[in-house]
């Protein structure tokens, strides 16, 4: 019997900035002493790629397993890894840092694939009011 795995991802929706996110703009993460961080990983799949990934995609490819899969990890190996991953429920985009301190909506598509928009642009203001479109928050940092 196989394992049920846990995806992150969702469909036609809206993950609108956190209540608490000190962002009045979308801002690009920096990498901390050096090294690229949760933040600035998602960021850089995202803002090149609107789209292109699903949540999962994402989620995996910015943890620490899937950032230990090098270049060379065959197909196999990724999937292995991937199911393992996802065999035990994981942090879903309203936990990234994107949209809890930096100012990014994550909204995903029909087809759950996502894309950041930042929560002073046109296009975010009018996801945020489309009723067609699930809405919901990123997750506070400090407790209300």
């Amino acid at each position: 019997m196989a394992k049920a795995l846990h995806s992150t991802n969702v469909v036609n929706t809206l993950i609108r900035v956190a209540e608490d996110c000190p962002a009045r703009s979308g801002e690009a993460p920096q990498p901390r002493g050096g090294q690229p961080t949760v933040a600035t990983l998602q960021y850089a799949m995202l803002a090149g790629a609107p789209y292109k990934y699903t949540s999962d995609d994402v989620v995996f490819a910015t943890s620490a397993v899937g950032r230990a899969l090098d270049a060379k990890a065959t197909k196999q190996e990724r999937s292995l890894a991937r199911e393992a991953f996802f065999a035990k429920g994981q942090a879903c985009m309203r936990a990234s840092p994107l949209g809890k301190r930096f100012g990014w909506g994550v909204h995903a598509d029909a087809k759950g694939r996502i894309a950041i928009y930042a929560v002073d642009s046109k296009r975010y203001q009018a996801l945020a009011a489309d009723p067609e479109i699930a809405q919901t928050r990123a997750m506070r940092s400090k407790r209300g």
